[in-house]
C-alpha cells in the first residue's frame, strides 16, 4: 500500500517552503508532504557556496509576502537568505513535513481514482506515494551540474578549473591570478568578492551585459520599519520596489535607447576616466532582452577603479598550459579559471509523467497562467518571473492553488484541468534571450498566443488575475470522478 497525502510538494527550496506555508495556512486539516532530492532545506541558496553569493533582487520582493524581511540589507548574501528560508520552515513546522534524499523520478495520473502516483528514489530504493494534488516547486535548472562549453585545450591547462555551481571548499584564491569566464549575475558577484584577496581578477566576457548599481540597504524601507513596524513597512516597500522594477522594465522594452543612455551614464560615472565603456559595458542587444544585472553599492565598478579587477571583452580561442589564448592573440595567464558560463536547464525536475497510462511529454503541452499544464489534472508548478523577483510569482501561484482547492471543496469536484481551444497558437514559455534559456526551450512546455496561456511578466496584473480573477474562466474544467468518495477533502 502506498502512503496517500492530499497535496504532495516537490522541492524544499524558496518556492517549496512558500508553497507548503500557503497550503498549511489555508487548509490546517489537509495532509501534505514535501519531497526534497537533496539533504537540506534551501534549494539554490543551500547549493551555491561561491564567494560573495547573494541575491540579485531586493529581499522585500524576493522575500515571502507572508513573512517580512527585517534585516537592514535589501541585497542580501546567500547565508542570510538561506537562514530566512530555514527559519520560515522551522517557525511554521514545515521542516517536520520534509523527506530529504527523495528524488522524484516519475508521476502517473489516474482519472478513475483522481490521484497521482509518485515514485521517488531514496537510498537506492524506490518509494511510492499517492496524492490528490501534485505541486512541483523544483525550479528550472539541474542541481547536479552547471553548463560549461567545450573549450579546446582544457585538459592542457595546468591550473584549476571550477564551476560556481560546485565551488570546492578547499579552493583558496588568495594571491592567485583568477579569470572568471562570463558576464552574468554570477560573474559580477564573484569578481568583486575574489578581488578582495586574489592577486588579480579578470572578468572575461564574449559580449557585454547591462549592469546597474543599487544600494545594499533600502533607506526608505529601514526608516519605514522604525516608524510603522515590520509588516506595514514591508508591504509599502514591496509595492514601491515592484513599481520601480516595473517602470525600469517597461521603459527598457518601450524606450530602449533612453534606458541604454541612462545605464551608460551611470556606468561612466562609476568607472575610471577614459575607461572603454562602449567596449566593455555597452551590449549589442536592448535592455532587458536579457536579465539586467544589479551590483550592490557599485562593488564591481569599485574593484575596477582600484585596479584589483579588470574586464576583457574577447573570444576564447583555446586553453593553454598557462591560461587562455584569446581570438585577438592575447594570452591571459591564470592560476584558476572559473567558468561562470550559466545553468543547464531542466524542466520540472526531469520527472517522467504519465496521464492515464500514456506518456506525457512536457514539450507537447501548454502552460496555463504560467503555473498549470493543459491535460495535467490536479497539477501546478512554480516558475518565477525573469524580469522581477522569483518569489513574487511563487507566492501568487501558492495563493491560486489554494483558491482552486477551495473551489473544488465547495462544489464537490476532484478533477481540475485547463484545456486550450484550437485558436491558441504556441509560443516559447520563456520569452527571454539568455543563452541558458535558448539552449533548453525545446524541452519545456509552451506558452500560448493569448491569455490565459500567455506567461505574464507583470506582477500587478497577475495579482488581479491570480488573486482576484474568476476560477471558472471557461478554460479550467472541473469534474467529479467515477469514485467520488476519494475526492480531495
Amino acid at each position: 500500500m502506498s502512503e496517500h497525502v492530499d497535496v504532495l510538494i516537490v522541492g524544499a527550496g524558496l518556492s517549496g517552503i512558500g508553497a507548503a506555508h500557503h497550503i498549511q495556512d489555508a487548509f490546517p486539516n489537509r495532509s501534505y508532504t514535501v519531497l526534497e532530492a537533496r539533504d537540506a532545506i534551501g534549494g539554490t541558496w543551500d547549493l551555491f557556496r561561491y564567494p560573495g553569493v547573494r541575491s540579485d533582487s531586493d529581499m522585500h520582493t524576493l522575500g515571502y509576502r507572508f513573512r517580512p524581511w527585517t534585516e537592514a540589507a535589501a541585497i542580501a548574501d546567500g547565508p542570510s537568505i538561506l537562514r530566512y528560508v530555514r527559519d520560515t520552515a522551522a517557525e511554521a513546522g514545515i521542516d517536520r513535513r520534509i523527506r530529504y534524499g527523495h528524488r522524484v523520478i516519475g508521476a502517473s495520473w489516474c482519472s478513475d481514482e483522481a490521484r497521482w502516483t509518485v515514485c521517488a528514489e531514496h537510498d537506492g530504493t524506490m518509494v511510492t506515494l499517492t496524492c490528490g494534488f501534485l505541486y512541483v516547486c523544483g525550479g528550472y535548472y539541474r542541481y547536479d551540474r552547471g553548463y560549461t562549453p567545450e573549450f579546446e585545450g582544457m585538459d592542457e591547462f595546468r591550473g584549476r578549473t571550477v564551476h560556481p555551481q560546485h565551488w570546492p571548499e578547499d579552493l583558496d584564491c588568495t594571491g592567485r591570478r583568477v579569470v572568471v569566464i562570463g558576464s552574468g549575475a554570477t560573474a559580477v558577484t564573484l569578481v568583486p568578492a575574489l578581488a578582495k584577496t586574489a592577486a588579480r581578477v579578470t572578468m572575461l566576457q564574449r559580449s557585454p551585459t547591462y549592469i546597474m548599481s543599487v544600494p545594499t540597504e533600502d533607506a526608505l524601507a529601514n526608516r519605514l520599519r522604525s516608524l510603522l513596524g515590520p509588516r506595514p513597512a514591508y508591504t509599502v516597500t514591496r509595492w514601491k520596489n515592484v513599481a520601480v522594477g516595473t517602470l525600469i522594465y517597461q521603459l527598457s522594452r518601450r524606450r530602449p535607447d533612453l534606458m541604454r543612455g541612462f545605464i551608460r551614464k551611470q556606468n561612466v560615472a562609476q568607472l575610471p576616466a577614459d575607461y572603454a565603456v562602449d567596449i566593455h559595458f555597452n551590449p549589442s542587444y536592448g535592455p532587458w532582452d536579457q536579465r539586467l544585472c544589479l551590483v550592490p553599492d557599485a562593488d564591481l565598478f569599485r574593484a575596477i577603479r582600484s585596479g584589483t579587477a579588470q574586464v576583457v571583452t574577447d573570444r576564447i580561442e583555446r586553453f593553454t598550459e598557462r591560461g587562455l589564448r584569446l581570438a585577438s592573440g592575447t594570452e591571459l595567464e591564470a592560476d584558476i579559471v572559473v567558468t561562470a558560463t550559466g545553468l543547464d536547464l531542466l524542466a520540472l525536475g526531469g520527472i517522467d509523467f504519465e496521464i492515464d497510462g500514456r506518456p506525457a511529454a512536457l514539450a507537447d503541452t501548454m502552460a496555463y497562467k504560467g503555473m498549470m499544464l493543459a491535460g495535467f489534472p490536479n497539477f501546478a508548478f512554480t516558475i518565477g518571473y525573469t524580469n522581477a523577483s522569483w518569489t513574487l510569482k511563487a507566492d501568487l501561484v501558492g495563493e491560486f492553488v489554494c483558491r482552486v482547492l477551495r473551489h473544488m471543496d465547495a462544489h464537490g469536484y476532484d478533477h481540475c484541468v485547463p484545456e486550450p481551444d484550437g485558436a491558441v497558437a504556441a509560443r516559447p514559455l520563456l520569452d527571454f534571450q539568455a543563452g541558458y534559456v535558448l539552449r533548453a526551450l525545446d524541452r519545456f512546455p509552451k506558452a500560448g498566443s493569448r491569455a490565459p496561456w500567455r506567461l505574464g511578466m507583470n506582477y500587478a496584473q497577475d495579482v488581479l488575475t491570480l488573486r482576484h480573477g474568476r476560477i471558472e474562466d471557461g478554460t479550467m474544467r472541473f469534474t467529479r470522478s467515477a469514485i467520488h468518495g476519494k475526492q480531495l477533502r
